[in-house]
């Protein structure tokens, strides 16, 4: 009886996507952010209202993922690897999964009120971008850049939240939420490169995805390189303006975007689920790595390199 309640639940929770939570950790350079900005945040009793705030986003973000199950499913058995997910195999009742995409959506904005306001604000924004990115009329997602441009918003919102949710009311630098978001887009473009090679027929990709009637190889490289550059543009920005020790980890983010994107040129590119790259031993470590210099070169200073690079006094 055990194994039949958990053979009917298991597609449910597959349509969640509880291994897609691990994409939430973009929510974390919003936190060091934030304590950089004010040091007086940095406080163990502000630990319970992060954790929140985590479980929250994370309940989101597997509503968003049940929505768009159910909405790209005809679409999905169009894809050689998707047409085995839980709605397109048939192993869903459909009923069942709006009931849990309701629910999920309800949860997380009950917890993210419990964090604060500007929190629940963000949170709320979070939730209609994915409106408009899933569900037709809008269905951004099937607009060609628009689809890029709007999914990897997420990353700009994802560090709003993490900003938000260490107490932080102020401000966030405009400049740090333009580079994330250009950083999202270059991951996202870097997909959908790898998709467009995956399937190997623009016929079939297009039924996959109707985005791809415009795409093709170089059109995908070339946003490639578009949003690297302005990654780099509002980072050099963030980094002269309030931060010029970070530019010693200018060296570890290049060596990120060109391991990325060799990897986005791999025979079936583990870019194309991003949740498994963690298979990937070396590039998560490099990646973590990058990761530490960047946050430990928020909090110190180094008088020698404001001397050479600005002219500031000791």
């Amino acid at each position: 009886m055990k194994e039949k309640v958990m053979t009917a639940i298991k597609p449910y929770i597959q349509i969640a996507r509880p291994d897609n939570w691990t994409k939430n950790v973009f929510m974390l350079p919003g936190i060091a952010l934030a304590l950089f900005d004010d040091p007086t945040l940095i406080r163990w009793d502000h630990i319970p209202g992060l954790l929140i705030a985590l479980i929250s986003l994370c309940l989101l973000a597997s509503s968003n993922y049940v929505i768009n199950e159910i909405l790209d499913a005809e679409t999905d058995r169009f894809h050689p690897v998707k047409k085995k997910r839980p709605i397109p195999s048939g192993q869903v009742h459909i009923p069942l999964a709006y009931a849990e995409w309701i629910l999920c959506c309800l949860a997380g904005l009950v917890l993210a009120w419990l964090v604060n306001f500007p929190f629940f604000a963000i949170a709320l924004v979070y939730l209609v971008l994915a409106w408009a990115y899933n569900i037709p009329p809008v269905r951004l997602k099937d607009i060609p850049y628009g689809d890029v441009l709007s999914e990897s918003a997420n990353n700009p919102i994802r560090l709003l939240m993490g900003w938000y949710a260490t107490g932080n009311l102020r401000l966030i630098m405009l400049s740090a939420l333009l580079a994330y978001w250009m950083l999202g887009a270059f991951l996202m473009a870097a997909k959908r490169f790898a998709e467009y090679r995956k399937i190997n027929s623009k016929e079939q990709a297009v039924k996959y995805r109707k985005s791809f009637s415009y795409y093709n190889s170089d059109r995908l490289i070339f946003s490639i390189i578009y949003y690297a550059s302005a990654f780099g543009l509002f980072a050099g920005i963030f980094i002269i303006r309030y931060q010029i020790e970070l530019i010693l980890g200018v060296p570890f983010i290049a060596g990120f975007f060109s391991y990325y994107l060799h990897i986005g040129f791999l025979e079936d590119s583990p870019v194309q689920y991003p949740e498994k790259l963690y298979q990937n031993k070396k590039f998560m470590i490099y990646t973590a790595l990058t990761a530490a210099v960047m946050i430990g070169l928020l909090f110190v200073h180094i008088p020698i390199i404001g001397q050479i690079f600005q002219g500031r006094p000791n």
